[in-house]
């Protein structure tokens, strides 16, 4: 492991219940010694990545806060989605929350929340269980067969606890029925009494990105019917798609204008 990536993985150590680092922690971390953690977090505090706290701690800095701004500016997923899934939310009274699949990382993008009934546990920029909750099934069901068999090596123990398969075949074979009925439902997978219904959302090359996601209440959900659920989500996951191939294409117009004809 390089000097800058034990630097790095720093940042890792914050979460919902994580908001601050001192040296010794930083220490245990990196596998470092005291003085090599504090130049770490020396090293990130000048590139605005940590600020230093009052008590000796470190927080996370103001660069994390722009490049925030800046990701929710310009990610094209999130700009195809955004309106919609707010104007569906509405309509059908519905939560709507949209993850982002990036590598290994599975993370609430953005969310719509008319039903105040269910509480509103979910954040921009939550982390979420990769092998758990419709959110996640429905990203990795889309991935390429090269992608998932990487996952399930790297991670068949996770994959055996999660309860989804307890070999290679037996994954492989959940995530084809996954990707065949087009919609996963979960009961209960990451929240006590909610059940998610998600859908995958791919670029125009088939690539999934992220899915689309109905987070209902398992007592309300028993009063809905779920094809008709499945039916409406595939219709919004294909409707950000068509959104997000318009605004890649008038994109690519506008960097590259066509040549007029003199």
């Amino acid at each position: 492991m390089t000097s800058l990536t034990k630097m790095l993985s720093l940042l890792e150590h914050f979460d919902d219940r994580n908001m601050t680092l001192d040296v010794a922690r930083a220490a245990e971390i990196a596998r470092a010694s005291r003085a090599t953690a504090y130049r770490y977090l020396k090293e990130l505090t000048d590139a605005g990545l940590l600020a230093a706290s009052v008590d000796g701690t470190y927080v996370l800095g103001p660069a994390v806060m722009e490049l925030e701004a800046l990701m929710r500016q310009n990610d094209p997923l999130l700009n195809a989605a955004r309106g919609i899934i707010r104007r569906r939310a509405e309509e059908l009274g519905v939560n709507i929350m949209l993850c982002s699949y990036y590598g290994s990382r599975v993370l609430c993008a953005d969310l719509a929340w008319p039903d105040r009934s269910v509480p509103e546990i979910y954040q921009r920029g939550r982390s979420m269980p990769i092998f758990r909750g419709a959110m996640a099934k429905a990203i990795l069901a889309n991935l390429s067969d090269y992608q998932r068999r990487q996952l399930y090596k790297l991670n068949a123990d996770a994959i055996r606890e999660a309860g989804l398969a307890d070999s290679w075949k037996g994954f492989a074979k959940a995530m084809s029925d996954i990707r065949s009925a087009g919609v996963v439902i979960t009961h209960g997978e990451v929240f006590d009494a909610l059940v998610g219904v998600a859908a995958p959302v791919c670029d125009v090359e088939r690539r999934v990105l992220g899915s689309v996601v109905f987070v209902i209440g398992q007592a309300r959900f028993e009063t809905m019917n779920a094809d008709e659920l499945s039916n409406v989500l595939m219709q919004i996951a294909q409707e950000i798609e068509r959104s997000l191939a318009l605004k890649l294409s008038l994109a690519a117009t506008a960097h590259y204008p066509p040549v007029r004809a003199r």
